[in-house]
């Protein structure tokens, strides 16, 4: 039995680091069981957007009769937070706290605010559609309520997720912050893919109760896995009063620094383009399920699960093609590709009523969204000066951020008015105005290779040069 021991370790130390995406970063002093645990921030702000974009806009729209609008704009009021999280990585690279903590002082407080956010949330979302013992309370509480909820837990996953990365880039040697990172977002896709099945499995027979039960019971997962993930993290490192303390360059001078480097503008910009072209379904993706294929609430969960699982599988092999030396530039390229036809099997799905090829669609979008994510995160690590990885990474996630809020909004209010559009005279007319969301995002798409295209002949030139 020990010498089976030995040859079982053995093979899993020779195949093991090929197999899980990024095992490669760990390292004696930073073994992949600490990795691991760090990387519960980002399955923890995995679960929390698979509520948001996944279960809860479903549930609002079809089962609790929220107009799709006020859906819309709901779920992009974390955008409100979004600009802030390139000041929030900025604090988290020069603050010092008495203990001489610098990230996790702010991973807890977003870890609040997520709970807090969370905590409330089912009651607020029963009062704003009505229901039960709510249905003369004035529409402006629910309204109100449900705003304060969902901005708090936007909040609270932007803090965490951009200290969280910015931390385990800290935790890291240099050559190593990129894979890190990708191995944070391969969490973050877990805990989306997990979230997704145990909600579907959850809801399958849905009540109020069974809501408030689904909701609250997140808010305590994510407190606890966040507590999990940072003890023992950061040293411990006692400031002395009697030491000077060193000049810090404010944020505008930061931001200067940082936004001259190469292409770095038109960087942000392809992110944000982008980004909007492949979240401003999230809002309709799972009503389009129910509403126009007929699936059930348990079955359109499951999306968000495909979705995601796509979005592992273009993450993955984008971590194998770039730790090879890929141009990060030319898999954001391929990633936008994908989304074309993928949108275009989602938009066959309907007049054809065919569950199966809207979910490969599904899978496709999900899989062109993990490449792009991948390709333009690496391009700015590879790009980010040594003392601005928060920045850095600030940056890139309130461009992203900003973008998915936005798209949000103009995912459901194109909804809306896209219903007095047609496409297929055979369809229901609530069905043209999920089609037109996904016509504009293909254009999107479409301008965002564009945005590209000089990207790509400068990368060509230099690599030529060399």
């Amino acid at each position: 039995m020990k010498r089976f021991d030995r040859r079982l370790m053995g093979v899993w130390s020779r195949w093991g680091m090929k197999v899980l995406p990024f095992a490669d970063v760990a390292s004696d002093e930073l073994p992949l069981s600490r990795l691991l645990r760090l990387s519960l921030i980002q399955f923890s702000v995995g679960i929390s957007l698979t509520l948001l974009v996944g279960t809860l806009n479903r549930v609002m729209i079809v089962e609790l009769q929220v107009p799709s609008t006020i859906v819309g704009f709901m779920l992009a009021l974390p955008l409100l937070f979004a600009p802030f999280r390139a000041l929030i990585g900025f604090r988290s690279d020069t603050h010092q706290s008495a203990i001489g903590w610098r990230r996790v002082p702010f991973i807890y407080r977003g870890t609040m605010l997520q709970f807090g956010g969370l905590a409330v949330m089912p009651f607020a979302l029963l009062v704003l559609a009505k229901s039960l013992n709510a249905a003369t309370a004035p529409a402006w509480v629910g309204q109100v309520s449900a705003a304060i909820a969902i901005l708090l837990v936007g909040a609270g996953v932007h803090i965490t997720q951009t200290v969280g990365l910015a931390l385990a880039t800290d935790l890291t040697d240099e050559d190593q912050q990129a894979n890190v990172v990708g191995l944070m977002y391969v969490s973050l896709l877990l805990g989306s893919i997990v979230a997704a099945l145990a909600f579907g499995a959850f809801l399958i027979d849905f009540t109020p109760g069974r809501l408030i039960q689904v909701i609250q019971g997140s808010a305590v997962v994510t407190i606890f896995l966040n507590i999990v993930a940072t003890w023992k993290q950061e040293a411990l490192r006692p400031s002395s009063a009697a030491e000077p303390a060193a000049p810090q360059a404010t944020f505008k001078e930061s931001w200067d620094k940082f936004i001259v480097q190469h292409r770095a503008l038109r960087r942000l910009l392809v992110i944000g383009f982008g980004t909007l072209a492949f979240t401003m379904s999230d809002v309709v993706l799972e009503p389009y399920g129910g509403q126009v294929l007929g699936l059930g609430v348990g079955a359109t969960t499951k999306l968000t699960a495909i979705f995601a699982g796509g979005s592992l599988v273009g993450f993955t092999l984008a971590s194998q093609i770039l730790s090879r030396g890929g141009d990060p530039f030319r898999m954001s390229t391929f990633g936008a590709l994908l989304g074309l036809p993928a949108f275009a099997m989602v938009i066959a799905a309907a007049p054809l009523q065919s569950a199966p090829l809207f979910s490969i669609g599904v899978l496709l979008i999900g899989c062109g969204a993990g490449l792009f994510s991948h390709g333009t995160l690496t391009a700015t690590m590879r790009y980010a000066p040594a003392d601005q990885v928060g920045m850095a990474l600030g940056a890139w996630g309130a461009v992203q951020a900003t973008a998915a809020g936005i798209g949000a909004a103009l995912g459901g209010l194109l909804r809306d008015i896209g219903s007095d559009l047609t496409f297929f005279a055979s369809l229901p007319r609530t069905a043209n105005g999920y089609l037109a969301v996904y016509l504009l995002e293909m254009l999107l798409l479409a301008a965002t290779l564009a945005i590209m295209v000089p990207m790509l002949r400068q990368q060509l030139v230099t690599s030529a040069k060399r």
